[in-house]
């Protein structure tokens, strides 16, 4: 098993990886493939309407994480990490009023926004909870092309037959091809992790620079590391310096800057409490999240909703703890992101198909593990710290208000952060030994996932969504 770190961190616009995110590049693929007119199956000068139908939670909570903005954006062209704020506010102005795309190879489209993209609140598609249907058809209304896509988690995009495949594919046989392609350290499970590092002698991040190596070259990996830590820095800062209301109609206001103005004026104060540690970690990861709630530009980490916690870990050692090092932010995004392909691999990173202890679970995990690499701990030590912090979000819903990526999720990204920074140092006073493996923790919350109601399930049908203060 191979999942590249640059899958797991994707540079990417809020408020969600797998609502907007997701939406967006499917969008933008099945416009690749019109303009191909499949593959020469049909002339792309034929295609005359486009229509679109979100299903299940992309439906149910799709007004709220902005998914038919997404939808849109993608039909006009634009990708999830190279969106221009101004051009995109415009193009969706010119789209509302004049009903057409226009598509390379293929000429003017129709597309009318209010009546070719429908909210389907029906039973979810068969495969995942976040799907999606784009039909493109000929001045007849015949179909020309036709497909099901289906957004998994963390801007993770499948059509219907890529989907079933991977559902059918044996394990084994995954291992032997990415063996075959060349990557040294293609571990599929923590177990084989750690005995891959205890045969080659090398640390968690080693062996996945050595993956990444053998594909990108050791220069191009590490500018793509910077540029993902600098994206996540730049969105905290940003976040740091924001006022006001979020958009989507609660009125929740950023907390961010105020707090982190009383945190700057209380610093080297004789009366600042031992705890404040705490209150950073909250207010980098609170940071991220408001600017995500608000459209902005983060990393999936593994997912927009739960982007602040990895960001906010590693802002923390990099300003809080002892002997950091800028090696030590690539030690710790490598571990992180070889911590969330398992998870991703072996259970999920979707709260539409694992509840929040996917998306806020799994970052706490990413971010222990990383820390505690960092700081220099040993295989063994991670592999601990990313099982106790998933071990202790097990069970966690998914009930965003009002489908927005704002209440519980922005402060929740600050009780993950403070969770992975505790458990990165249990980790770190023992040994690695420890009684309950990675892998059955995350086994555990892949069937617990199964087993969560639907409405729990980023549908916003119950939990907090429904029990709303009276005004």
């Amino acid at each position: 098993m191979f999942l590249s770190v640059f899958d797991i961190f994707k540079i990417g616009i809020g408020p969600s990886s797998s609502h907007t995110m997701g939406p967006m590049t499917a969008a933008v693929d099945f416009l690749d493939r019109l303009s191909s007119g499949e593959n020469g199956r049909f002339d792309p000068g034929s295609v005359a309407h486009i229509t679109a139908s979100l299903h299940g939670s992309l439906a149910f909570t799709g007004k709220g994480h902005a998914s038919d903005r997404a939808v849109m954006l993608g039909l006009l062209g634009f990708r999830p990490d190279a969106v221009d704020a101004d051009l995109a506010e415009k193009r969706l102005k010119e789209l509302h009023e004049t009903s057409t795309l226009t598509v390379a190879g293929c000429g003017k489209v129709r597309f009318d926004p209010e009546n070719d993209l429908v909210f389907d609140f029906g039973p979810a598609l068969p495969l995942h909870a976040n799907g999606m249907k784009l039909n493109a058809l000929d001045e007849n209304g015949d179909i020309l092309l036709a497909d099901t896509y289906y957004s998994i988690g963390g801007g993770f995009v499948m059509t219907e037959a890529e989907l079933i495949a991977s559902e059918n594919g044996p394990d084994v046989d995954l291992h032997e091809e990415k063996e075959a392609v060349g990557y040294p350290y293609p571990f599929g499970s923590a177990a084989e992790m750690l005995q891959m590092g205890k045969a080659s002698g090398m640390s968690i991040a080693e062996m996945k620079r050595a993956n990444e190596e053998s594909v990108l070259g050791a220069e191009a990996l590490n500018s793509k590391l910077d540029a993902i830590w600098n994206v996540m820095n730049n969105c905290i800062e940003r976040g740091l310096s924001q006022e006001g209301e979020l958009p989507g109609g609660l009125s929740v206001k950023r907390r961010a800057k105020g707090i982190y103005q009383r945190l700057q004026s209380q610093s080297g104060s004789n009366r600042q409490q031992p705890h404040t540690v705490n209150d950073w970690l909250s207010v980098y990861a609170m940071a991220v999240n408001e600017e995500n709630a608000a459209g902005g530009q983060v990393v999936t980490s593994p997912t927009n909703g739960a982007a602040g916690v990895v960001p906010a870990v590693i802002r923390y050692y990099r300003d809080h703890c002892v002997d950091c090092t800028r090696e030590g932010i690539d030690t710790f995004l490598l571990t992180a992101a070889a911590i969330g392909g398992l998870i991703k691999h072996n259970a999920s990173i979707s709260g539409a198909e694992c509840g929040c202890q996917a998306e806020v679970g799994s970052a706490s995990a990413m971010a222990a593990a990383g820390l505690c690499a960092a700081l220099g701990g040993s295989n063994e030590q991670v592999e601990n710290a990313a099982e106790i912090a998933l071990e202790h979000h097990l069970g966690m819903t998914c009930d965003p208000v009002k489908g927005l990526v704002q209440v519980p999720c922005i402060e929740r990204n600050g009780m993950g952060a403070i969770k992975a920074v505790s458990a990165a140092s249990l980790a770190l006073h023992g040994d690695g030994a420890h009684f309950m493996p990675l892998d059955n923790c995350i086994e555990t919350m892949r069937q617990t996932g199964q087993d969560m109601r639907e409405k729990y399930k980023e549908t916003s049908l119950g939990g907090l969504a429904v029990n709303l203060p009276e005004c």
